[in-house]
C-alpha cells in the first residue's frame, strides 16, 4: 500500500504539471501566431524575431531555429528546423513516461498486496478459525487491488488524453512553421530570381 501510495502523489503531480504545460496559450502563443500570420514576404524579420523573443514557448524557439537557418537552402533549413521540433515536442512528452508506467505497475502491486494478504490470512486460519475474522482479512486484502486500480484508471486515461493533445498541439505548430517556411522561401525565390 505504500508503494501504491507513492504512485498515486508522483502520478497525481504528473498529471497536475502536465495540465500545466500543455495549455494551448502556453505552447502556441496567440501573439505568435498572429505575427506569423501577418508576416508578408516583402517585410523585414525584425519585428517577428521580438516577439520570437518576448514570447518564450516551444513554438518560439522552433520559429527562431527556422529564422536562424533562413539563409541556408530549404531542405537543409528545414531538417535543422525538425530537429528543433522533435526536441520541443519531447519536452512537450517529459513525465508521460512514468504515467504510463503507474498504468501497469498499479494493478500488479495491488494484486501483489491482495496475494500477500490472502496467504497471511489462510495462514493463520488453523489457528483461528473465526469466519468472521476470515472475512475480515480478505477484505482489507482486496482493499490493495482497489487502490492499485484506482491510481491506474485516472493515469491511463490521463496518459491518453495528454498524448492526444500533444499531438494536436505539434499539428498546429507545424501548420504555423509551415506557414512561415513558405514566406520565408518566397521571398528567398523572388530575391533570386
Amino acid at each position: 500500500m505504500g508503494m501504491l501510495l507513492i504512485l498515486s502523489i508522483v502520478s497525481l503531480t504528473i498529471i497536475i504539471q502536465r495540465a500545466l504545460a500543455l495549455r494551448i496559450a502556453d505552447v502556441i502563443p496567440p501573439t505568435v501566431e498572429q505575427a506569423v500570420d501577418s508576416f508578408h514576404s516583402d517585410t523585414s524579420l525584425e519585428p517577428l524575431q521580438k516577439i520570437l523573443h518576448a514570447h518564450s514557448s516551444p513554438l518560439s524557439r522552433i520559429l527562431k531555429s527556422l529564422l536562424k537557418h533562413a539563409t541556408w537552402p530549404r531542405i537543409e533549413a528545414l531538417d535543422a528546423t525538425q530537429v528543433v521540433a522533435r526536441h520541443e515536442i519531447a519536452r512537450l512528452e517529459s513525465g508521460l513516461v512514468l504515467l504510463e508506467i503507474t498504468t501497469g505497475i498499479a494493478p500488479l502491486l495491488g494484486l501483489l498486496g491482495t496475494l500477500s494478504g490472502l496467504v497471511g490470512i489462510f495462514a493463520n486460519i488453523g489457528d483461528k478459525g473465526d469466519p468472521q475474522m476470515v472475512a475480515l482479512g480478505i477484505s482489507e486484502a482486496l482493499n490493495s487491488t482497489i487502490v492499485g486500480l484506482a491510481v491506474a484508471v485516472p493515469s491511463l486515461i490521463a496518459y491518453h488524453y495528454f498524448c492526444r493533445r500533444i499531438e494536436v498541439i505539434a499539428i498546429d505548430m507545424e501548420a504555423v512553421t509551415a506557414e512561415l517556411i513558405t514566406k520565408l522561401y518566397l521571398t528567398n525565390n523572388t530575391q533570386t530570381k
